[in-house]
């Protein structure tokens, strides 16, 4: 059985029923959090709850993090049960890839709607209880597609550099409240979406790019985040930490990719 206090840290964290957003929660349960999930697919979301459950308190919430209103509710649940919010983690995605010229103005507007609205909102929405506790930790997924340009990004990519410049933007402003903004820029993580739409060839040239030589885990994201937010990193703010293998460090730029590009 588990138990909890009211002096248990709480942390939030936005597309938590699958892949990375799943592994931070675990993150967080291992370190004795109550945990907040958000996720906009009802059915997985409650599927991740029932599973994360044995493992300490959740609180699975329905929400849609670009919608204002439902953001507005979710967190307000948040406040009304466990009132107090110490890490938010903006996690939730979702990434459209095609060429610059076959993508529509709503494909574009529905990735930054997710990707960049949702960190607004979440992080206006959580820092306001932040700033009445007079500390929290906010962590935003970035991507490494964020730092560098790379072929059938354009609405992903674009999106993800706005949040690197956002999490900037909130850890100036919110610093003197004593909450800290820094953001997380995965390179490629082996996700059960990654097994499925990267191609042998697409694997192949991203391990010939990383020095590493391999894609990360869900785990190792989920770590780095983590560190984030503890006391250990109290003096670390307004910060990107790529956790890529050394792809940006050695450049990107996939050949398969850039070859399928030229056939269309």
């Amino acid at each position: 059985m588990t138990t909890t206090s009211i002096d248990q840290p709480v942390a939030v964290v936005t597309g938590a029923a699958r892949g990375i957003g799943y592994a931070i929660a675990e993150w967080f349960l291992a370190h004795r959090y109550r945990v907040a999930l958000m996720d906009y697919e009802a059915e997985t979301l409650q599927q991740a709850a029932e599973k994360l459950s044995s493992q300490g308190a959740v609180m699975p919430l329905h929400c849609d993090v670009s919608d204002a209103d439902s953001v507005a509710v979710a967190i307000g649940q948040i406040d009304a049960k466990w009132g107090r919010i110490d890490a938010l983690v903006n996690n939730a995605g979702i990434a459209i890839f095609k060429p610059l010229l076959e993508t529509s103005f709503d494909e574009w507007r529905s990735v930054l709607a997710t990707n960049l609205d949702g960190v607004f909102l979440c992080s206006q929405a959580c820092a306001a209880i932040m700033k009445r506790q007079g500390s929290g930790s906010i962590v935003n997924i970035a991507s490494i597609s964020g730092l560098r340009a790379s072929t059938l990004r354009v609405a992903y990519g674009t999106s993800k550099a706005a949040v690197i410049h956002l999490t900037k933007q909130y850890a100036v402003e919110l610093g003197t409240l004593g909450i800290r903004v820094n953001a997380v820029a995965p390179g490629p993580v082996d996700t059960e979406m990654a097994k499925l739409v990267h191609s042998p060839e697409i694997r192949r040239d991203y391990h010939d790019a990383i020095p590493l030589e391999r894609y990360g885990s869900c785990e190792e994201i989920a770590n780095a985040v983590g560190f984030l937010c503890l006391p250990e990193a109290g003096y670390v703010n307004g910060q990107v930490l790529a956790v890529d293998g050394g792809f940006d460090a050695a450049g990107v730029g996939l050949p398969t990719l850039r070859e399928a590009q030229r056939g269309n």
